[in-house]
């Protein structure tokens, strides 16, 4: 067996184990007492969207998709590197992804973990640690300053981009930064892909940069039809988190003299930005379809997904926002080419 075989086993393992929380939970009582902590930690990171991120990734770790993924590339025996990991904490294992690509081509990783999501990764590293001893001691978890490291993978705020840009100007890297998920409506959807449009929304409370915070419409189209499908979601006002939010945001509008149209828990304003906090969805219409494709184009570092059911460019399907495949890359750039090129 090989070593990208080995450790195309060792994932799938992974998934195997994440697919299986619901079969046997008393076997999996560490997990839900790390789950625990993460709340704790971060009243975002709640069990129900902590477990939707571990099903998601028991999902995509399946040995067909995992071996799909390596027959893109050539993975040849190549010197391990060690390559510094800075991770977003948005949403539950939102770094994750850059962990499997660093293992997955024989390197060796320090990894800097957000405050926000400290605990998840290292306890799934801990479960591949058991699944193959190929994964063994090569990663190693800091709270201060990277060193020692030959290229460096990095995820931040755009602030925070500029600072690594600028600090990590002599190493290879990967510098990401902030953006968003839209959505392109033509006013034919199905109730079913509205109730996906929704989902994207608020979906991990609409933080992840592929949540989708900018819906497109056409001109004259009800907005009503985006407030339906929202409503099966009300109940996001049980979280005191999203409800704080929605309250102070609803006040700065309201004293800002904004025009928004409001459905109780969730804040609708004609707005051009891409970004939109927290139980708020910005919208704009528009006229062509051709000149908006244009305009997203001209656009495009600042769009991680567009949702839509129209033939777009790098489109995802309604409700599919949140379920990237191995190979749909943060920011559209190929960290397993980077990673082998070293």
């Amino acid at each position: 067996m090989t070593t990208i075989e080995q450790h195309i086993e060792g994932f799938e393992k992974l998934g195997q184990y994440l697919r299986e929380i619901d079969i046997n939970v008393k076997e999996y009582s560490s997990l839900f007492d790390c789950l625990r902590k993460a709340q704790q930690n971060n009243g975002w990171f709640t069990e129900e969207n902590c477990l939707k991120a571990l099903h998601a990734w028991g999902e995509v770790l399946q040995a067909e998709a995992l071996q799909a993924w390596a027959k893109r590339y050539s993975f040849g025996a190549t010197a391990p590197k060690n390559i510094g990991l800075i991770l977003a904490g948005n949403i539950p294992l939102v770094g994750f992804h850059d962990v499997l690509c660093v293992l997955l081509c024989g390197h060796n990783a320090t990894v800097k973990l957000s405050s926000t999501d400290p605990l998840l990764i290292p306890f799934i590293y801990e479960q591949l640690q058991g699944f193959s001893p190929a994964f063994k001691d090569r990663l190693h978890f800091t709270e201060d300053r990277l060193e020692n490291f030959d290229a460096v993978i990095a995820t931040g705020s755009n602030n925070a981009a500029r600072y690594f840009e600028h600090y990590f100007a002599q190493v290879p890297h990967i510098i990401r930064k902030n953006r968003n998920g839209i959505s392109v409506l033509s006013g034919e959807e199905s109730k079913e892909e509205l109730a996906g449009l929704a989902q994207d929304i608020v979906q991990y409370y609409g933080l992840g940069c592929r949540s989708i915070a900018k819906v497109y419409v056409p001109k004259g189209y009800d907005l009503n039809n985006i407030f339906g499908a929202l409503y099966p979601h009300a109940d996001l006002m049980d979280s005191a988190k999203y409800a704080n939010n929605y309250d102070y945001n609803k006040a700065v509008y309201l004293m800002s003299e904004f025009d928004l149209l409001d459905n109780g828990f969730m804040l609708l304003r004609e707005h051009d930005s891409f970004g939109s906090p927290v139980a708020s969805l910005h919208y704009s219409y528009y006229k062509d379809q051709t000149e908006l494709e244009k305009e997203l184009r001209e656009k495009a570092e600042e769009i991680q997904c567009i949702s839509t059911h129209l033939p777009i460019e790098q489109a995802v399907p309604l409700g599919k926002s949140q379920q990237p495949g191995l190979w749909d890359y943060a920011d559209g750039v190929d960290p397993i080419s980077f990673l082998l090129g070293l």
